[in-house]
C-alpha cells in the first residue's frame, strides 16, 4: 500500500526559504515521486520530481535554481524551496507516479499543505 504524508508549510517571507517533506512508503525502485502546486483557481501544476533511487530529477523552468528536490534515506522526499515568491503560494503536494511532468500519470497523492508567501 502506498501512503504519502507531507509535512512542512506555512507562512514564509518573500525571498525567505522553508523545506517540504513527503514521508513516502510502499513505493518501488521503479517509481518517482513528484512535488506539484495548486493555487486557488488554477490547475495542479508539476514543480519537480524525483526517482526513487534519487538518481534522477527534473524541474519546472519556474522552480529550477531555486527548489532542489532530494529523496532521503529516511524514506522522504524534501523539497527545499528557497527565494520564495508570492506566485509560490498554493497547495503542495507529493505523488507517486510515472517519470512525466502530468499529474494524470500520478496515481497515489498526500493530503497536501500550505504554503502561503507573503510580503
Amino acid at each position: 500500500q502506498v501512503q504519502l504524508i507531507e509535512s512542512g508549510g506555512g507562512l514564509v517571507q518573500v525571498g525567505g526559504s522553508t523545506r517540504l517533506s513527503c514521508a513516502a512508503s510502499g513505493v518501488s525502485f521503479s517509481d518517482v515521486v513528484g512535488w506539484f502546486r495548486q493555487a486557488p483557481g488554477k490547475d495542479r501544476e508539476f514543480l519537480a520530481l524525483v526517482s526513487w533511487t534519487g538518481v534522477i530529477s527534473d524541474y519546472a523552468d519556474s522552480v529550477k535554481g531555486r527548489f532542489i528536490i532530494s529523496r532521503e534515506i529516511n524514506n522522504t522526499v524534501d523539497l527545499q524551496m528557497n527565494s520564495l515568491e508570492p506566485e509560490d503560494t498554493g497547495v503542495y503536494y507529493c505523488a507517486r507516479g510515472a517519470f512525466s511532468r502530468t499529474p494524470k500519470n500520478y496515481d497515489y497523492w498526500g493530503q497536501g499543505t500550505q504554503v502561503t508567501v507573503s510580503s
